[in-house]
């Protein structure tokens, strides 16, 4: 019988220790979040749930490198981004790191096509208009290719970030509320998607969502509840499916 021992533990994708959040200055000062700590391992699926104000998007924030804290360490892919400054905070992410916001930012003067070339010709990879193509027509919007963003519509420029987050095959995905802005039937494939990609790539995927059969696919659910961790626990999975279709048949 052969025994491996000793066998090397796999670095968390997430190492939080402390993070807090404090926006404005003086009297004017809000703590947004207080004292976080978390770790999370590579490959794992994240939700984060909590009510609107609870912090679950400025968690997001910091934990993707788009925000800095005010206090408190953050290692992300063996990187300690605390001690990072803005240019090596961008070139922490690039390629490595999906982020997909409720806020588009797609770049106007560039089509759809164009947006989602960019962050992989920014990463330096060969084939940015091939994997652009591909990611553009797994979201169903092959015919929409052309287009800038004011000639899409809210869902279509939602579906143009997912397409570009995903594209460089990152290693850590975030999604707020990925599904917001797509109807019932758009909403269920994107999910899909980024499940899919998550299992090819074993990225590590984190959720803000408001909805409890979503989160139910999560591997683990964290609930936020003014800037501090409420609840954080494992979940078993298995019955998520199932679960998720019951939850949309009865709002059919």
């Amino acid at each position: 019988m052969h025994l491996v021992t000793n066998a090397p533990e796999s670095k968390p994708a997430i190492t939080a220790n402390h993070l807090t959040l404090t926006l404005g200055q003086g009297a004017e000062a809000t703590a947004i979040l207080h004292g976080v700590s978390l770790s999370v391992p590579q490959g794992q699926v994240v939700a984060l749930l909590g009510p609107s104000g609870s912090g679950k998007s400025s968690l997001m924030a910091l934990l993707s490198g788009l925000e800095r804290a005010s206090g408190g360490q953050l290692i992300v892919a063996g990187q300690d981004f605390s001690q990072l400054d803005e240019d090596a905070l961008a070139r922490a992410r690039r390629g490595r790191i999906g982020v997909v916001l409720q806020a588009f930012h797609l770049l106007p003067t560039m089509t759809a096509l164009e947006n989602v070339m960019t962050p992989l010709e920014l990463a330096g990879l060969p084939d940015a208009e091939a994997r652009a193509r591909e990611e553009l027509a797994a979201v169903g919007l092959t015919h929409r290719l052309t287009h800038y963003p004011t000639q899409l519509s809210g869902g279509e420029q939602q579906r143009v970030a997912i397409a570009r987050a995903l594209a460089p095959r990152p290693t850590l995905i975030f999604a707020d509320e990925p599904t917001g802005n797509l109807d019932h039937a758009t909403g269920e494939a994107i999910i899909e998607l980024l499940f899919a990609r998550r299992a090819e790539s074993g990225a590590t995927l984190v959720i803000i969502t408001h909805d409890e059969a979503l989160a139910a696919r999560a591997q683990r659910i964290i609930r936020l509840s003014d800037g501090h961790i409420a609840s954080d626990s494992l979940n078993d999975p298995h019955h998520a499916s199932e679960n998720l279709h019951a939850s949309h048949d009865r709002t059919l």
